[in-house]
């Protein structure tokens, strides 16, 4: 325990190895097939391993140490380097999981999206007053974390208390909001960011039990020194607070609305929205888009270029068709009853280059940009229709038609 206490940090490293080992060699003993893959499987759990199961150590970590009480300065140091740690990759996690998971933070819920997707768990007019607040429990954590207790009147200490609960107000909502078994990895940055300000507060109270004799930092106004000197007990800090905030919401909301944002923002923050567990709002039906290319094309083209036509059906659900499109899938039959076996090189060379191109299609222009690049073999695929079949019109049109 002394050793953990003098290198908290390398030994929680340690201890996510040792874990992720573990993992590993458990899950290889029912995966296990030829003699090498142990050795890279482990080495490959020790690195994924870590990525993966650190962020939920040091959360673990961060809550027992919540309940520990040590006046001990180089063990209080400790953990200081676990919270910055914890905000460090929590700030980094997310981003990461932001980038994978499909949400479209300028999309409300009005906005029509692509197949999983999913819209902004925030409304998106109501981004200042979200960044204020959050900012606001910020500045609270730095100023009760980085400036000596000495160094604080009572009132001071009360105030960053009161700005760090806005701060975790908006961290409660936002776990409230996008709490589900997906988004679970999303939850624990806003967790740690609670749990750290709640260790912050619960030290800084300590502290001050401890030095509050050596503190004699007051006001020269009459109202604030009484109301200093009402709050040198420290026991009601935390209830005082709670009180506090609410005047400070109140002066916030007020300097906000001097920059266009409404006094309910708070509020329809996470309601004016679709798709999380607070939102009010119903979004419109996702359009798919196909991993076929062309499907991407005739989607997501601007309409007066690509000329959609119609909804389709292709795997069981519907995408938007245009002639390029269906052209193209009934060359596709006339090889496959023809030439069967040229046919499937054909479909595996799509395949493999297909998706990859589809994939970096986000915009209407370069989806626009690929019909043209299409449109000589559009031309190409419409002369082999007309000499090998007898009715070619017929074939292209009934393309992508719903099943019965």
């Amino acid at each position: 325990m002394k050793r953990f206490k003098k290198h908290p940090v390398l030994y929680s490293l340690l201890l996510s190895t040792i874990i992720s080992i573990i993992v590993g060699v458990i899950f290889l003993s029912h995966n296990w097939k030829y003699p090498g893959d142990i050795i890279g499987g482990i080495f490959f759990s020790m690195l994924a391993g870590n990525f993966m199961i650190y962020p939920f150590l040091l959360t673990i970590i961060n809550i027992v140490t919540l309940f520990c009480k040590s006046e001990n300065l180089e063990w209080i140091k400790n953990i200081r380097i676990f919270e910055y740690m914890a905000m460090i990759f929590g700030f980094f996690y997310s981003g990461i999981g932001l980038v994978f998971l499909g949400i479209q933070f300028q999309a409300d819920w009005l906005v029509v999206l692509r197949n999983a997707e999913v819209h902004t768990p925030i409304w998106t007019v109501s981004y200042p007053t979200v960044v204020c607040l959050s900012c606001i429990g910020v500045i609270g954590y730095l100023v009760l974390a980085c400036i000596q207790i000495e160094k604080m009147p009572p009132l001071v200490i009360v105030s960053a208390i009161a700005g760090m609960y806005l701060g975790i107000l908006e961290c409660v909502l936002w776990i409230i909001q996008i709490f589900s078994s997906s988004y679970i990895l999303l939850c624990l940055f806003p967790l740690n960011c609670i749990i750290i300000a709640a260790k912050t507060i619960r030290y800084k109270i300590l502290e001050w039990n401890s030095k509050k004799d050596n503190v004699t930092r007051s006001f020269n106004n009459k109202y604030l020194a009484f109301l200093n000197q009402k709050m040198i007990n420290s026991g009601y800090w935390p209830i005082t607070a709670f009180v506090l905030m609410w005047p400070i919401l109140g002066i916030i909301i007020c300097v906000l609305a001097l920059f266009g944002q409404q006094p309910d923002n708070i509020i329809k923050a996470w309601t004016e929205t679709s798709d999380w567990n607070l939102s009010h709002r119903v979004a419109p039906q996702n359009v798919t888009y196909d991993e076929h290319y062309l499907c991407t094309v005739a989607a997501g083209g601007h309409a007066r270029i690509v000329k959609p036509i119609r909804l389709g059906e292709r795997h069981g659900h519907q995408v938007i068709v245009n002639r390029q499109l269906c052209v193209a899938n009934a060359f596709e039959q006339i090889l496959e009853e023809r030439i069967p076996m040229f046919h499937k090189n054909i479909r595996h060379f799509y395949d493999t280059y297909g998706f990859p191109i589809a994939k970096t299609i986000h915009s209407k222009y370069m989806a626009d940009i690929v019909y043209f690049i299409m449109k000589p073999l559009e031309w190409l695929f419409l002369i082999v229709l007309y000499f090998c079949d007898v009715n070619p019109e017929n074939r292209i049109a009934v393309q992508y038609l719903p099943q019965k």
